[in-house]
C-alpha cells in the first residue's frame, strides 16, 4: 500500500477485523477477489481483545478455583489460592495468540492489511488516517465495502469509565485484584457472567437491574435456575432499581446510588462499579452518511438478508448492524456479505443460530420457545429431560437444570430448545444442526448418543417429546 496522496484500488475493501470483518475478507480472498482489510486497534475486535475470549478464560479460571475448594462433597479437600496477576497474564496470552493467529490468517489466504482509521469519502472511496505521529493518510477506493466495526459498552450518565472505579466489561478482564465488594449495574448477560466470575474469585457481589428478573429474554424457568446459583455464591439482586450516581464513602470505598421507578432511593458500599447495560454501535469517525449508509435512531446500520445497507456495494455485518449481537452470527454475516459480493445466492437465515450465556450453570438456545411456535401457527410439541437423572452430570457434581426441545406435533420437525445446565453452550449445537438440516423427534431420538454423555439428555427430551422417554417420566 502506498502512502500519501496516491489513491490505491481494491475490489472489496472491509472496514474492521472483528469476527465479522476478518471471515468477510477472508472468505472474499478465497473467492477470488482483491481484498483489503482495515482495523485500527487490534485483530480479533471486541470479542477476542475485550469480550468473548479473555471473558471465558477468566470464567475458567474462577470455576476451576472454585470447583477446587468446593469438592467435599466428592473427598477432594483443598484451598485454592487465585494468584489474578497471573490469571490475567495467561489469558492475555490466550488473546495475543488468538489475534497473532487471525492476523496470519488473512495474510496467508492474500488479504491485503492496513493499519489506521478508515472514513468514507464518498460512496465508493475513504480515507484511512494511520496512527502516530508523522504516519499521515491514504485513499482507498473500491468497487464493494463491508463494514463491520462492531460495538462498545453503554456509558449511563455519573458513571464514567474514565475513572477508576468504574468498570466496563473490558477493565473488568484486566483487573489484576479482586475487589472486596463489587457492584454491577445491569444483569444481562454480560453483567451476570461477571458477577458469578468475581463472586467465584471472592468479591461480595451486588447487582442492581431496572427490571424485575435477570436476562430479560429467557424463559422464567431458565432464568430463576441461573438467578438462584448466583444467590448460593453470594451474589444479591436488588430489581427495580436504577443506578443513578456514586460518591466516595467514608471508609475509603464508594456508594453507589440507586432509584426506583417510585422515586425511592438506596445505596450500597462498593469499592468498584461495573456498568453493564449493553452495548453501542462504533460508528463514530467513519462517516457512514457521506457514503449514502443510512443508520437507525440508535445509530445501528440497516441492512437486507444479504447484508446490504441502502447502498447496494456497500454490506455491514456484525455489532454495527444491530441484533443477533453475537460473535458467531458476524462471522456468519461475513461469510454472506463476501459470497453475495462474489455473485452468488448467499442469504442470512436466521431460524438456527444458537444464543449462550456462560454463567454457573451456562445456557443454550436456539429456534423457537414453545410460545414462539404457536405464535408461529405451529402446533408444538415439548419435550424436557433433567439434568439431575442423568448419570454424567451426576458424575460431575453438576444436575441444575434441564434439556427442553420443541417441535412441530404433526410433522415433528424440531423448531427448537433452551437448555440450562452443564456444558449447554456446547449442547446446543446439536439441536441447531436438527434445525439446519430439517430434522424430526425421530432422528435425534434415534441417533446413537455415546454413554455416559451430557449429550444424552437432548436424545432423552427428544424421546420425552414423543412420549417414549425411557430414564425420565413421559409427560
Amino acid at each position: 500500500m502506498v502512502v500519501g496522496d496516491v489513491t490505491t484500488g481494491t475490489e472489496v475493501l472491509v472496514i474492521g477485523a472483528g469476527p465479522g470483518g476478518y471471515v468477510a475478507a477472508i472468505r472474499a480472498a478465497q473467492k477470488g477477489l482483491d481484498t483489503t482489510l482495515v482495523e485500527k486497534d487490534a485483530y480479533g475486535g471486541a470479542c477476542l481483545n475485550r469480550g468473548c475470549i479473555p471473558s471465558k478464560a477468566l470464567i475458567t479460571g474462577s470455576g476451576l478455583a472454585h470447583e477446587a475448594g468446593n469438592a467435599e462433597f466428592m473427598g477432594v479437600h483443598a484451598d485454592p489460592a487465585v494468584d489474578m496477576g497471573k490469571m490475567v497474564e495467561w489469558k492475555d496470552g490466550v488473546v495475543d495468540g488468538l489475534t497473532s493467529g487471525v492476523e496470519k490468517l488473512c495474510k496467508a489466504n492474500g488479504v491485503n492489511l492496513v493499519a489506521g482509521t478508515a472514513s468514507f469519502t464518498g460512496e465508493n472511496t475513504v480515507r484511512v488516517a494511520h496512527g502516530g505521529e508523522g504516519q499521515g493518510s491514504e485513499t482507498l477506493s473500491f468497487e464493494h465495502a463491508v463494514v463491520a466495526t462492531g460495538s462498545r459498552p453503554v456509558q449511563i450518565p455519573g458513571f464514567d469509565f474514565a475513572e477508576d472505579h468504574v468498570w466496563s466489561s473490558a477493565e473488568a478482564l484486566d483487573a489484576e485484584t479482586v475487589p472486596d465488594r463489587l457492584g454491577v449495574v445491569g444483569g444481562g448477560y454480560i453483567g451476570m457472567e461477571l458477577a458469578t466470575t468475581y463472586a467465584k474469585l471472592g468479591a461480595d457481589v451486588t447487582v442492581v437491574e431496572m427490571l424485575d428478573d435477570i436476562l430479560d429474554p429467557y424463559e422464567d424457568d431458565v432464568k430463576r435456575i441461573v438467578r438462584k446459583r448466583a444467590e448460593e455464591l453470594g451474589v444479591e439482586f436488588h430489581f427495580g432499581e436504577g443506578a443513578s450516581e456514586w460518591s466516595e464513602a467514608p471508609d475509603g470505598g464508594y456508594l453507589l446510588h440507586t432509584e426506583t421507578e417510585a422515586g425511592d432511593e438506596s445505596t450500597y458500599g462498593v469499592d468498584r462499579i461495573l456498568v453493564a447495560v449493553g452495548r453501542q454501535p462504533v460508528t463514530d469517525g467513519l462517516d457512514p452518511g457521506v457514503a449514502g449508509i443510512e443508520t437507525d435512531d440508535r445509530g445501528f446500520v440497516e441492512t437486507d438478508d444479504r447484508t446490504r445497507t441502502a447502498v447496494e456495494h456497500i454490506h455491514a455485518v456484525g455489532d454495527v448492524a444491530g441484533d443477533p449481537m453475537l460473535a458467531h452470527a458476524a462471522s456468519n454475516e461475513g461469510i454472506v456479505a463476501a459470497e453475495v459480493i462474489a455473485g452468488e445466492p448467499a442469504a442470512l437465515d436466521r431460524q438456527a443460530v444458537p444464543a449462550a450465556v456462560f454463567t454457573d450453570p451456562e445456557i443454550g438456545t436456539v429456534g423457537m420457545t414453545e410460545a414462539d411456535a404457536e405464535d408461529a401457527g405451529f402446533d408444538p410439541v415439548v419435550g424436557q429431560m433433567p439434568f439431575n437423572a442423568s448419570g454424567r452430570a451426576m458424575t460431575t457434581g453438576h444436575t441444575e437444570g434441564f434439556v427442553r426441545i420443541v417441535a412441530d406435533e404433526e410433522a415433528g420437525f424440531v423448531l427448537g430448545a433452551q437448555i440450562v445446565g452443564p456444558e449447554a453452550s456446547e449442547l446446543i449445537a446439536e439441536v441447531a444442526l436438527a434445525i439446519e438440516m430439517g430434522a424430526t423427534l425421530e432422528d435425534v431420538a434415534a441417533t446413537v448418543h455415546t454413554h455416559p454423555t451430557l449429550a444424552e439428555a437432548v436424545m432423552e427430551a427428544a424421546e420425552n417429546a414423543r412420549g417414549q422417554a425411557i430414564h425420565t417420566l413421559n409427560r
